[in-house]
């Protein structure tokens, strides 16, 4: 399961104390009292700027940081923030695993300053922003599910960075795992909803609290699009119906109504495209 740990900084320098930390794995909530010294190498450091004057060095050059910005860290590969006595952070704490970075990644990942008001980074903040408030959903199965979401915004932030520090595309194998994860769950989600002909991207984003950006990218990278695997399987259920000797009575409009083609032309038309003959063709020689 994706661990997901919350600490909220209040106004104090960073590594210094903190009120809190709230760990949505299975249901626990914990408390602790200061941010360790050394940090363990499995896990990264998310600081969310909340408020306050705070400046990073990023390539020789001073960067302010501004509300909602973001910047991964790492107790192996220190950096300097500096923020005056009235800055305000929120720090996420996640597994580098589920993430998907690896070490010769995380010069690409650390110290780099990510704007929350913009592309990805404005995703994963405004995301990041409420679920840190949310205390009622700490501690619930409602609260994980939410966790491993923000994992995965995580994961693509990540290679968001990899991509702009090499200049190419970065997917790693582990990153390739975390995603996995969630298409075997999205793909099971369309299969139980392809009846609804309102199905959409965006419905299918919105009931797994995730992005339609990244909703794309996962079944990019699986060579077909959302519409294009949504229209494969309401194909494959129509073709086995249609060849069904219970269903012999049922016409080719009624089939292709129930998974959710709207308009029995187009079905027709796609059907023929996918398989060479005609619906009606395939019901009469199945």
């Amino acid at each position: 399961m994706a661990e997901l740990t919350m600490t909220h900084m209040p106004k104090t320098p960073f590594k210094q104390r903190f009120a809190r930390s709230l760990h949505t794995d299975s249901g626990i909530i914990h408390v602790l009292s200061q941010l360790p010294e050394k940090g363990d190498s499995e896990f990264l450091y998310l600081r969310m700027h909340v408020s306050g004057a705070a400046t990073i060095s990023h390539k020789g050059t001073q960067v302010s940081l501004e509300p909602g910005d973001l910047v991964f860290c790492d107790h192996d590969r220190p950096h300097v923030v500096q923020s005056d006595g009235d800055c305000q952070v929120t720090v996420f704490r996640v597994s580098k695993r589920h993430l998907g970075v690896s070490e010769s990644d995380l010069r690409h990942v650390v110290g780099v300053p990510v704007r929350g008001g913009e592309g990805v980074g404005a995703l994963v903040s405004v995301f990041l922003s409420s679920l840190a408030v949310e205390e009622e959903l700490h501690g619930s199965r409602i609260g994980d599910r939410l966790a491993r979401s923000a994992v995965d915004m995580l994961a693509v932030l990540v290679m968001e960075l990899c991509t702009e520090g090499t200049g190419t595309r970065r997917e790693t194998a582990d990153a390739a795992d975390v995603s996995a994860e969630t298409l075997a769950r999205i793909r099971a989600f369309i299969d139980e909803h392809l009846m609804d002909p309102d199905l959409s991207p965006q419905s299918v984003a919105d009931a797994h609290h995730i992005s339609v950006r990244y909703l794309h990218k996962l079944f990019e990278n699986e060579g077909t699009t959302v519409s294009q695997w949504v229209r494969q399987r309401r194909l494959e259920f129509c073709r086995h119906d249609l060849g069904r000797l219970s269903h012999r009575k049922l016409t080719v409009a009624a089939v292709a109504r129930r998974w959710g083609f709207r308009s029995a032309s187009h079905f027709s038309r796609v059907f023929r495209d996918a398989y060479g003959m005609s619906p009606r063709e395939w019901q009469a020689c199945a």
